[in-house]
């Protein structure tokens, strides 16, 4: 399907592909705080850059909760892009290191133990 749109080819890895999201799932929820950093910071940007594009302080105070919910949002979703890139990277190392037949298993291994990790610091917040 992609090749009848593009007049070049190119191959898709979907091994490396699960393994950069195994690896991605399992950084996000080992590196909370970094998450909720990056979270903080580019909600602070979005409602930044959106307060230069109005003109009339009435205008911008009639919409701002609504703006404010759906720039978290966006802040959400784009917080994890620097977890796919360093996923995209540790499923690289694997794959150099060990093969690449213990790269889904390597990454499962770590979103599995990672996410046992973010449960016990869960509950240990009670």
């Amino acid at each position: 399907m992609l090749n009848d749109l593009f007049p070049f080819s190119f191959s898709v890895n979907s091994t490396a592909i699960a393994g950069a999201g195994l690896w991605s799932l399992a950084l996000y929820l080992a590196f909370w705080q970094l998450n909720e950093w990056i979270m903080e910071q580019l909600k602070r940007w979005f409602n930044f850059a959106e307060r230069s594009l109005y003109t009339s302080e009435a205008e911008f105070e009639k919409t701002r909760r609504a703006r404010e919910s759906q720039n978290a949002f966006y802040a959400s979703i784009f917080s994890i892009i620097p977890f796919l890139l360093a996923g995209g990277i540790c499923n690289y190392g694997v794959e150099v290191t060990l093969g690449s037949s213990w790269a889904i298993s390597v990454g499962m291994l770590a979103c599995v133990g990672c996410a046992i990790y973010e449960l016990g610091r869960r509950d240990g917040m009670k």
